[in-house]
């Protein structure tokens, strides 16, 4: 069955290792060619994601250099994977290719220079999230204590999503950004997020967030992290049962039209057994069909993203 995975941070991989890394064959990337193919990932997305502890000043190089590690790394040794650089796109790709498109995982790099957006979102990023867990710029995330929202710069970052039909990328927020953004967004997507009510991780969205979701018809693609899937102090290993677990509560909820996958592999520091790089997505897809129809688990591994493109 074909995947489409909304979040992994190899390029942030590829960028450390300065190119040491083969991301055709590399162990060291839980995403790379060969595993993409066992995995039958169909479309994958590259999240650009720079850590805090770059400087102010290099915050766009590095992200700019991430892009290059994906244009020659990724896309120019490797003809069978191909860019998505409009949602079109996606009805090009031909068997045996893997498309693939870029997503920005906070906007530090752009600091409150929205022609440096204008240039990745030109470069080809179809997703944007404002921030990741602290504060910037843009808006509070996850982990900045005050929760505050969205600040007017923020605004006009989503105004400018939206104009370009970019998803807006709800993962990171902080509980006022994340209304903020519901109440401008056109296309809201949360990308790599589980269910709060199962796993009281502050990344989770709770009950009133998911249903709010449901109403936007915003795609929720759950994460593959041991942390945001079980409570660390009930089970420190995670099983594939514990994530079936965060789609049969959306379900519930009545989301099951909108549920995708965001693994977030090779940004995560443990994995779920059985899940731990993506050639084993199909372990996952074996495991839904015993709960949910063949139709069902079709729509959460890629047909409801693909329903829910921005137009």
């Amino acid at each position: 069955m074909d995947i489409i995975d909304l979040h992994c941070d190899t390029l942030l991989k590829l960028q450390q290792s300065n190119g040491e890394l083969d991301f055709k064959t590399s162990d060291e990337l839980n995403v790379n060619l060969t595993r993409l193919k066992e995995g039958q990932v169909k479309i994958q997305a590259f999240a650009i994601f720079i850590e805090p502890t770059i400087l102010v000043e290099e915050k766009y190089a590095a992200a700019l250099e991430q892009v290059a590690y994906y244009q020659q790394a990724v896309l120019g040794e490797n003809p069978e994977m191909k860019q998505i650089k409009k949602w079109d796109d996606i009805k090009k790709l031909k068997d045996g290719e893997i498309g693939s498109f870029l997503t920005l995982e906070g906007v530090e790099a752009i600091g409150n220079d929205l022609t440096k957006l204008d240039h990745l979102l030109d470069l080809g990023v179809l997703s944007v999230g404002l921030t990741w867990n602290p504060a910037n710029l843009a808006a509070d995330g996850v982990q900045e204590p005050r929760g505050g929202g969205l600040t007017a710069f923020g605004f006009d970052i989503v105004a400018k999503l939206n104009d370009r039909k970019v998803f807006t990328d709800v993962s990171h927020l902080s509980v006022a950004s994340f209304w903020d953004v519901m109440k401008v967004a056109k296309y809201p997507i949360a990308t790599h997020s589980n269910v709060l009510d199962l796993c009281g991780h502050v990344r989770n969205l709770n009950n009133d967030q998911i249903k709010a979701m449901i109403e936007r018809n915003a795609p929720i693609h759950i994460v593959f992290n041991p942390p945001f899937t079980v409570e660390e102090e009930i089970q420190k290993i995670a099983n594939i049962n514990d994530l079936v677990k965060h789609v049969e509560a959306l379900v519930t909820l009545g989301a099951m039209k909108i549920i995708g996958f965001g693994s977030d592999f090779d940004g995560i520091s443990s994995h779920i057994e059985k899940l731990t790089h993506a050639g084993q997505f199909q372990n996952l897809i074996i495991a839904l069909e015993e709960i949910f129809s063949k139709a069902e688990v079709e729509g959460f591994a890629s047909q409801n993203f693909l329903n829910h493109l921005p137009s």
